[in-house]
């Protein structure tokens, strides 16, 4: 399975994304690692060219939720059925987690897990699930009932 990891577009830092190549790598999946601030126009080319199964988001500097909204909203537009599903994942608020209204937006935008704050077993699980061929745990479309790692 290829895993495409990247940070959002305002997010500079590199360790969250090297600890997720990392982590990835570990548990048997190839990585394409994107780097800090990813516009969402070089993520949709980046999408065309790997064609990964599976799309990380990954944030550390709070702005995740704002971010991702644009990133996945614009993926979705241009990729359109061809998009894979997309995570989004770590400090996605600036004053902590986000609320449930916020994760049901990034849900419905088209993200098919969040994982506020990181919760790596979960997200374990849910690469175990893709790479064993389980899609429909995690749909490349909106999906109210989608996973919600992180908000237990």
């Amino acid at each position: 399975m290829t895993v495409l990891v990247t940070g959002a577009a305002s997010d500079s830092h590199t360790w969250n994304l090297m600890f997720l190549q990392l982590f990835v790598e570990e548990q048997g999946h190839r990585v394409v690692n994107l780097g800090p601030c990813v516009p969402p126009t070089l993520l949709a080319d980046s999408c065309r060219t790997v064609e990964p199964d599976l799309v990380v988001l990954s944030s550390v500097n709070g702005h995740g939720y704002p971010d991702g909204l644009r990133a996945v909203t614009q993926l979705r537009d241009q990729l359109r059925s061809a998009a894979p599903p997309v995570v989004i994942g770590g400090k996605l608020g600036v004053t902590g987690r986000l609320a449930a209204e916020q994760v049901h937006r990034l849900l419905t935008a088209g993200f098919a897990a969040v994982f506020d704050g990181g919760d790596l077993d979960s997200f374990r699980g849910l690469l175990h699930r893709l790479a064993a061929g389980v899609a429909a745990t995690v749909p490349a479309t909106p999906r109210v009932d989608a996973i919600r790692a992180g908000l237990r």
